[in-house]
């Protein structure tokens, strides 16, 4: 395996400079290694087979700060998904011990802002840290249609909607609205699920969602979190729902998930689509503490150990894109 090593004050000392060096060859893995630094980038990788790692999570962050609200030199508001500070585009991709983050804010005025935008099959992050408030990770494809005019403006706005896996192991994933969302099925395993208040005004209520899934029709995974930790920084008791539908089918599921006061005694919201309940799929099993005390909403699904059983890493990479 080939190796780049990217640090402050030598040659290669942005990660832009280690990506203009991957070769084309596509099957040879190569890793990308970052020195401890803050590299301040906006960055995509097209490359397959590419392994991204940090130092430590603490000690090396890829940053950026776009906004969905920022006006582009098209004359356009930037939109969600132009506003990524890292995007991978391929394939067999792994990111470790590393930070990425969108520090714009307050969320009045920034709106939406990703940290990390995934778009390829067989995606791990491991020992990461990703950080945001309003849309903070976005695991692709994107829904079929838009619901409002322009409103997937952006890298993959005509791109095929490609079915794909990905694998969040010992991350921390922190934001504000729906800051987990997007159609991918993904596993988070062991991760830490951190609400924040992204507002810089705070006095009204406090009111968030944690996953805003968007499920392809007859995919068989959505969204999983095993055996999670649902934390708030400085969030208000009873005021965070588990996800909602951003699209009718989505699917999230809870299993062993250690969930915080601030989550929601309903636990899930259905966005006022009373049509949606038919098709998508919220279920837990096994939540525990504070948060796991309230009386669900009546269409989220309470598994039994057989039915949660089915739910292991291993049927999730074989069977995720199954009809």
């Amino acid at each position: 395996m080939h190796t780049i090593f990217v640090a402050p004050s030598t040659p290669i000392d942005t990660l832009g400079k280690a990506f203009a060096l991957l070769p084309e060859e596509q099957e040879e893995t190569v890793c990308i290694h970052l020195a401890p630094g803050i590299y301040r980038e906006k960055l995509t990788l097209h490359r397959s087979h590419t392994i991204i790692e940090g130092s430590g999570a603490e000690q090396t962050k890829v940053v950026f700060g776009d906004a969905a609200t920022e006006i582009m030199p098209d004359g356009m508001k930037c939109g969600t998904f132009r506003t990524a500070t890292l995007m991978i585009d391929a394939p067999y991709v792994t990111l470790r011990n590393l930070t990425v983050e969108n520090d714009a804010a307050p969320r009045e005025t920034a709106g939406q802002a990703i940290a990390l935008y995934v778009d390829g099959d067989h995606f791990l992050a491991e020992h990461c840290a990703l950080l945001g408030h309003q849309d903070t990770l976005f695991t692709a494809p994107l829904p079929l249609k838009e619901l409002q005019k322009n409103g997937f403006v952006g890298p993959k706005q005509f791109a095929p909607r490609t079915p794909q896996r990905q694998v969040y192991r010992d991350c921390l994933i922190a934001g504000d609205i729906d800051f987990i969302f997007g159609g991918a099925a993904a596993w988070f395993d062991h991760c830490e699920i951190r609400s924040v208040d992204g507002r810089k005004l705070r006095s009204a209520p406090y009111e968030s969602y944690i996953s805003a899934p968007s499920t392809p029709a007859g995919q068989r995974f959505g969204y999983v979190f095993y055996h999670c930790r649902l934390t708030g920084d400085g969030i208000p008791d009873d005021s965070v729902y588990l996800g909602r539908p951003w699209r009718n089918d989505a699917k999230a599921v809870y299993i062993s998930c250690e969930m915080g006061s601030h989550i929601k005694a309903s636990g899930f919201d259905d966005w006022n689509k009373p049509e949606a309940h038919a098709t998508m799929y919220f279920a837990e099993f096994g939540s525990f503490s504070k948060g796991a005390e309230g009386l669900r909403a009546d269409y989220v699904h309470l598994l039994t150990a057989d039915e949660a059983a089915a739910y292991t890493l291993e049927q999730f990479e074989q069977h995720a894109l199954d009809a």
